[in-house]
Protein backbone atom coordinates (compact mmCIF):
# COMPACT_ATOMS: atom_id res chain seq x y z
CA UNK A 1 0.00 0.00 0.00
CA UNK A 2 1.10 3.46 -0.59
CA UNK A 3 0.65 5.87 2.21
CA UNK A 4 0.13 9.44 2.24
CA UNK A 5 2.71 11.26 4.13
CA UNK A 6 1.65 13.52 7.08
CA UNK A 7 4.14 15.58 9.38
CA UNK A 8 3.25 17.37 12.17
CA UNK A 9 4.44 18.52 15.92
CA UNK A 10 3.09 18.80 19.20
CA UNK A 11 4.05 20.40 22.15
CA UNK A 12 4.18 19.46 26.12
CA UNK A 13 4.23 22.75 28.05
CA UNK A 14 4.61 22.64 31.52
CA UNK A 15 3.97 25.47 34.09
CA UNK A 16 3.74 24.83 37.73
CA UNK A 17 3.36 21.18 37.70
CA UNK A 18 0.69 21.02 35.21
CA UNK A 19 0.42 20.64 31.65
CA UNK A 20 -1.27 22.70 29.06
CA UNK A 21 -3.85 19.76 27.43
CA UNK A 22 -6.86 20.62 25.35
CA UNK A 23 -10.09 18.77 24.91
CA UNK A 24 -11.97 19.00 21.24
CA UNK A 25 -15.64 19.09 20.80
CA UNK A 26 -17.56 15.89 20.44
CA UNK A 27 -15.42 14.47 22.34
CA UNK A 28 -14.40 13.25 26.17
CA UNK A 29 -10.75 12.31 25.53
CA UNK A 30 -7.54 15.65 26.19
CA UNK A 31 -4.45 15.63 24.26
CA UNK A 32 -1.61 18.28 23.86
CA UNK A 33 -1.64 21.02 21.71
CA UNK A 34 -0.26 19.80 18.42
CA UNK A 35 -1.27 19.66 14.19
CA UNK A 36 0.57 19.91 11.30
CA UNK A 37 3.10 20.86 9.63
CA UNK A 38 2.18 23.76 7.01
CA UNK A 39 3.54 23.90 3.31
CA UNK A 40 6.49 26.46 3.65
CA UNK A 41 7.03 26.12 7.90
CA UNK A 42 9.60 23.85 9.78
CA UNK A 43 8.80 21.48 12.15
CA UNK A 44 9.63 24.02 14.91
CA UNK A 45 7.71 26.92 13.36
CA UNK A 46 4.58 24.51 13.17
CA UNK A 47 4.94 23.82 16.70
CA UNK A 48 4.83 27.47 17.89
CA UNK A 49 1.98 28.13 15.61
CA UNK A 50 -0.47 25.29 16.88
CA UNK A 51 0.26 26.49 20.49
CA UNK A 52 -1.00 29.67 18.97
CA UNK A 53 -3.71 29.04 17.29
CA UNK A 54 -5.03 26.31 19.68
CA UNK A 55 -4.84 28.05 23.49
CA UNK A 56 -3.87 31.64 22.85
CA UNK A 57 -0.49 31.68 24.46
CA UNK A 58 2.55 32.67 22.86
CA UNK A 59 5.53 29.96 23.32
CA UNK A 60 8.98 29.20 22.98
CA UNK A 61 10.59 25.43 22.33
CA UNK A 62 13.12 24.23 25.05
CA UNK A 63 14.23 21.43 23.41
CA UNK A 64 13.55 18.54 20.98
CA UNK A 65 12.26 15.39 22.72
CA UNK A 66 11.39 12.53 20.14
CA UNK A 67 9.69 11.67 17.38
CA UNK A 68 6.86 9.53 17.05
CA UNK A 69 5.94 7.30 13.34
CA UNK A 70 2.96 5.57 13.52
CA UNK A 71 0.15 4.82 10.58
CA UNK A 72 -3.42 6.15 10.72
CA UNK A 73 -5.52 4.73 7.91
CA UNK A 74 -3.57 5.57 5.33
CA UNK A 75 -1.47 8.32 6.67
CA UNK A 76 2.45 7.26 7.16
CA UNK A 77 2.49 9.93 11.12
CA UNK A 78 5.66 11.31 11.37
CA UNK A 79 5.07 13.57 14.39
CA UNK A 80 8.32 15.70 16.66
CA UNK A 81 7.16 16.48 19.89
CA UNK A 82 8.64 19.15 21.78
CA UNK A 83 9.05 20.62 25.51
CA UNK A 84 7.50 24.01 25.47
CA UNK A 85 7.33 26.94 28.02
CA UNK A 86 4.85 29.79 27.81
CA UNK A 87 6.60 33.42 27.23
CA UNK A 88 3.14 35.17 26.85
CA UNK A 89 -0.57 35.34 25.88
CA UNK A 90 -3.26 34.07 27.96
CA UNK A 91 -5.75 30.76 27.36
CA UNK A 92 -8.31 32.12 23.98
CA UNK A 93 -10.09 30.08 21.89
CA UNK A 94 -9.14 31.26 18.14
CA UNK A 95 -8.56 27.76 17.01
CA UNK A 96 -9.44 28.74 13.27
CA UNK A 97 -10.60 25.05 12.79
CA UNK A 98 -13.06 25.64 15.53
CA UNK A 99 -12.65 22.42 16.81
CA UNK A 100 -11.35 23.15 20.70
CA UNK A 101 -13.82 23.10 23.47
CA UNK A 102 -11.76 23.38 26.48
CA UNK A 103 -8.24 24.34 27.18
CA UNK A 104 -7.05 24.03 30.88
CA UNK A 105 -3.85 23.27 32.82
CA UNK A 106 -3.91 19.60 33.98
CA UNK A 107 -1.50 18.49 36.91
CA UNK A 108 -0.48 15.18 37.42
CA UNK A 109 -3.14 13.53 39.49
CA UNK A 110 -5.74 14.85 36.68
CA UNK A 111 -3.58 13.43 33.88
CA UNK A 112 -4.15 9.88 35.25
CA UNK A 113 -7.69 9.99 35.07
CA UNK A 114 -8.20 11.68 31.71
CA UNK A 115 -9.32 9.94 28.81
CA UNK A 116 -6.52 10.58 26.40
CA UNK A 117 -6.60 11.07 22.82
CA UNK A 118 -3.23 9.32 22.32
CA UNK A 119 -2.96 7.22 24.91
CA UNK A 120 0.59 7.04 24.69
CA UNK A 121 1.59 10.60 25.21
CA UNK A 122 0.25 10.12 28.86
CA UNK A 123 3.24 8.11 29.89
CA UNK A 124 5.41 10.68 28.32
CA UNK A 125 3.36 13.49 30.21
CA UNK A 126 3.87 11.74 33.27
CA UNK A 127 7.16 10.92 32.78
CA UNK A 128 8.08 14.58 32.06
CA UNK A 129 6.08 15.71 35.02
CA UNK A 130 8.00 13.15 37.53
CA UNK A 131 11.68 14.06 35.70
CA UNK A 132 11.07 17.48 36.80
CA UNK A 133 9.62 17.41 39.92
CA UNK A 134 12.45 14.92 41.09
CA UNK A 135 14.81 17.65 39.71
CA UNK A 136 13.23 20.89 41.64
CA UNK A 137 13.30 18.65 44.85
CA UNK A 138 16.92 17.17 44.65
CA UNK A 139 19.25 19.43 46.61
CA UNK A 140 21.91 21.72 44.43
CA UNK A 141 25.57 20.68 45.73
CA UNK A 142 27.90 23.29 45.13
CA UNK A 143 31.54 22.50 45.41
CA UNK A 144 33.97 25.20 46.27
Amino acid sequence: MQYKLWNGASAIIIKDNCVLMIRTKNSNSWSIPSGGVEVGETVDEACIREITEETGYEARIVKKLFIKETIIKEYKVTTQYFLCEITGGEIQYQDPDKEIEEISWKNSNEISKLIHTYPEDQVVIEQLLSNLSQEKSSPIKRFH
